[in-house]
């Protein structure tokens, strides 16, 4: 496990805080992994205790050059799949399609307004795969109102109806956008 590039259990619950917004509704890349061994308690050693299991996390960087859009879904497909079989995460086939699905359009996002890098980070939390982008741009994305005779640009209305929560943060350099899916039929449906 600790030399998996694509999980890692590492990472905390992420809550809105100052400066996070709310909404409800490439071959080249560089896998930074943070490795935080677990007793067996499930406890992180090497810092504060903390209460449960840490979740499991995957930390990619894109280049945001062409490709990486399909990386990005490769690694999310690659982590969900690992989170199911060599952990045991209960894991849907509509949450491997959403999670494609949302991750491209958030990517997508990036890689159209904001020069490269594009930081991917993928975990999961409780019954919830958290899925976040972080790019340079730093304005903020908006949802538009309905509008069937618009070509294009529904990608936010799309990923704010999927998925369970949506929030943005500005980070000193840019933006970062988190969104949280569900990972089984049963929790979609709450």
């Amino acid at each position: 496990m600790a030399d998996d590039p694509d999980l890692d259990p590492e990472g905390t619950t992420a809550a809105p805080g100052p400066g996070m917004d709310s909404v409800k509704p490439g071959t080249n890349h560089q896998v930074n992994v943070v490795h935080t061994a677990c007793t067996a308690s499930g406890a992180r050693t090497g810092g504060a205790d903390t209460a449960g299991p840490a979740p499991l996390r995957a930390d990619v960087t894109l280049d945001g050059g062409v490709g990486c859009i399909a990386e990005s879904r490769r690694h999310t497909e690659r982590f969900l799949t690992r989170a199911q079989v060599e952990h045991g995460v209960p894991v849907s086939e509509r949450a491997h399609d959403v999670s494609k699905l949302v991750v491209s359009e958030l990517v997508t996002n990036a890689c159209k307004y904001a020069p490269g890098p594009i930081g991917l980070r993928l975990r999961v939390v409780g019954t919830q795969v958290e899925l976040s982008v972080q790019d340079r741009e730093i304005l903020l994305p908006a949802p538009r109102g309905a509008d069937p005779d618009r070509v294009g640009r529904h990608g936010l209305e799309i990923v704010l109806a999927v998925t369970e929560s949506f929030a943005v943060t500005r980070e000193p350099r840019g933006k970062r956008v988190t969104v949280r899916i569900a990972l089984t039929d049963d929790a979609a449906a709450r």
